[in-house]
């Protein structure tokens, strides 16, 4: 050891800066040091700084619900592999073709690194096995050496400075030297007890606190950028979501959202199963344009979804709501409205963009992946007026909301469409292969919508099966026999279609959904709702 750092100084050395900055860690524990076999990979994840400083008992139980949560990503890529920690890592092992990205989408992750372990018995080990995993990689480039050191200085006799000058010693004869601030190759090294890990590269976590850990709410919804940022931006703070949509522009409006959610829920929700609750808000709007001053229209409007938010969150025992609110942004924004919106509950609610400028929530979409769906879902423009209010009183908003008929909510709640998410497939509702404009003599017609819904109107002679009930009971259905399915605008009867067809059945989808059938019934003779 000595012989190595006199030929250092020889060689102009700097020993006061070395070749890489170090963290020496002691830790009277003694970590699992896992060892992937021959044909598997493993990555070494590091907690949320967040998650470090809390106390042991609610340590624990934040680790417990990563754990969780990360099983449930790599789950989430069909490839095997195991989850383990010690008393500061996490440790993944998986089958080497197995992507382990979607790790790195846990709340609760600062970091992820693919490592390579390598076992022990002196300083020498170390330095050969990095200057091999290395060597190769410094060869005419700028480095710099990062040492971490996890254990007692019993059981790891050497400092993290002594493995970053022997390593860097050994690596700078064939490099071009060393660039500790912006170096071409990073050389980072964790030791434990008997056992080294070797990585160049960090993938970046969200940190945050392990989604779930902080309770419920409800994310009102739209599909554009503000929305599915300010519930991403929850999420990140431990909280779990339900997703609340108040469609008013029908099936084209309703794909794009779930196309938004569906990303949220597919990339973003591990360990959880968002569900997005699609509420047809046609006739609540009708009425608003019937009865109501159109400058009011929009600040009347958002109390009317806060009130949507409270009823499902009363029911999914939800302790906020979110919405993608920022302060002038647009006219129902403005302080004063905002205020008058927030009236209508008594649940609270968040508002986590509320001080951000539009350009730092589409770098947030861009970031998180929604940025290219969201500039696709068309705004809803019938009710905007072209002079909105925007500082209305709340004794004005309230003589407004006596004209209207209140119990139309009510209906829109008990009516609505709850989709399980991560379980839908849109591919089927968007080729439009399944669909059918006829129904077929003998054909069963399935109404997929709710029991309220189905009550309200159905085709004369349709079953009733509620979608997640269908997804289980499917299975079991007569093979010889056509069905057709039928929901609200045609996209959860596309994707159970498409399911039935895998299985052998012969099915389809009626139309685009409600509407389409209701037409149908109508050019029959058949009795049709009046809304």
């Amino acid at each position: 050891m000595k012989a190595n750092l006199f030929a250092l100084a020889a060689r102009g050395f700097n020993t006061t800066r070395g070749f890489g900055r170090v963290r020496a860690v002691s830790s009277e524990s003694t970590p699992e040091n896992p060892t992937p076999a021959k044909d598997e990979q493993l990555a070494l994840l590091r907690f949320g700084g967040e998650v470090t400083l809390k106390s042991p008992a609610t340590r624990r139980r934040f680790t417990k619900r990563l754990l969780k949560n990360l099983r449930d990503a790599l789950k989430s890529t069909g490839g095997s592999g195991r989850v383990e920690r010690d008393h500061d890592r996490v440790y993944a092992t998986a089958p080497k073709q197995v992507d382990l990205a979607p790790l790195a989408h846990c709340f609760g992750v600062q970091s992820l690194s693919v490592v390579e372990p390598c076992a022990w018995n002196d300083l020498d080990d170390i330095v050969r096995h990095a200057t091999a995993r290395f060597g190769d990689s410094v060869r005419g480039k700028t480095f710099g050496v990062r040492v971490r050191r996890v254990g007692s200085r019993e059981a790891i006799p050497f400092r993290s400075q002594d493995v970053a000058r022997a390593v860097g010693a050994a690596l700078n004869r064939e490099a071009a030297g060393v660039d500790l601030d912006h170096p071409q190759v990073e050389v980072q090294i964790e030791v434990m007890p008997g056992q080294a890990y070797l990585f160049s590269e960090r993938v970046p976590g969200p940190g945050g606190l392990p989604l779930g850990v902080e309770g419920r709410a409800i994310a009102l919804v739209s599909g554009g950028f503000d929305s599915a940022v300010a519930a991403w931006t929850v999420m990140k703070r431990g909280v779990v979501l339900d997703h609340v949509f108040c469609n008013m522009g029908g099936r084209d409006h309703q794909l794009g959202v779930l196309k938004v959610m569906k990303h949220i829920a597919d990339h973003w929700s591990f360990g959880h199963r968002p569900h997005l609750h699609s509420i047809d808000f046609d006739a609540v709007t009708r009425d608003l344009q019937e009865k109501g001053e159109p400058r009011y229209w929009q600040v009347v409007l958002k109390r009317l979804m806060l009130r949507v938010g409270e009823m499902i969150a009363a029911e999914r025992e939800a302790h906020a709501i979110v919405t993608g609110d920022a302060v002038g942004q647009v006219s129902s924004q403005t302080l004063q409205n905002m205020a008058v919106i927030s009236e209508a509950t008594r649940t609270p609610v968040l508002r986590p963009l509320v001080g951000f400028n539009k350009e730092e929530i589409i770098k947030i979409a861009r970031d998180i992946g929604t940025d290219v769906l969201s500039k696709d879902v068309a705004e809803y423009c019938a009710m905007v007026p072209s002079k909105p209010a925007t500082s209305a009183s709340l004794e004005v908003i309230l003589e407004e909301e006596k004209k209207l008929d209140l119990s139309l909510l009510e209906r829109a709640v008990a009516e609505r469409s709850v989709i399980d998410l991560r379980a839908l497939d849109l591919s089927s509702a968007e080729s439009g292969a399944l669909e059918i404009h006829e129904l077929p003599k003998d054909a069963v017609l399935i109404d997929l919508r709710s029991a309220a819904a189905y009550r309200g109107w159905h085709y004369e002679g349709a079953l009733h099966l509620e979608f997640h009930e269908a997804l289980r009971a499917y299975p079991h259905f007569e093979k010889g026999q056509h069905y057709v399915l039928v929901c609200e605008f045609g996209l959860k009867s596309a994707h159970l279609a498409e399911m039935m067809q895998r299985e052998g059945m012969q099915a389809s989808h009626f139309g685009r959904g409600l509407k389409d059938l209701i037409d149908h019934a109508r050019a029959n003779g058949l009795p049709v709702p009046n809304f």
